[in-house]
């Protein structure tokens, strides 16, 4: 196996544990208040990916806050993901790499919502704070 072969696993092992952690809370809060509002099937879909991506893009912003922030900012211990060896994007992918990850990400999460124009406004603006955010 190749460097990037292994790589590629490990990211794609890191997106299964997020998808499933994160992005799985973050996907049932958002369906259960579409389901409530009436929304339809395909609109719950819709909303369900924008969460899924929404939640990917939060832990891995996580990932590089804790390589980026101070202590003191984060309000918990930054680089312990780097002192236990944990799997990070960072780690895995590099800075750089990470934050377009998120970027884009947030990006696609956003075009789920443009058919419900300003409605969307505060899921968009919660979108954007999620890599914005400095802890």
């Amino acid at each position: 196996h190749t460097h990037t072969q292994h790589t590629q696993a490990g990211v794609d092992d890191l997106r299964w544990i997020h998808m499933h952690k994160t992005a799985a809370l973050l996907r049932v809060a958002v369906a259960s208040g579409a389901i409530l509002a009436g929304a339809s099937p395909s609109d719950i879909e819709r909303l369900e990916r924008f969460a899924s991506e929404i939640g990917l893009a939060f832990q891995i912003a996580d990932d590089i806050l804790d390589v980026t922030q101070s202590s003191e900012v984060l309000g918990k211990t930054a680089g312990k993901d780097v002192a236990t060896g944990k799997a990070t994007y960072p780690a895995l992918l590099g800075l750089e790499e990470s934050k377009r990850e998120a970027m884009q990400l947030i990006n696609s999460a956003c075009q789920q919502l443009e058919p419900y124009g300003e409605k969307a406004r505060p899921l968009i603006e919660l979108a954007k704070y999620i890599i914005r955010r400095e802890k």
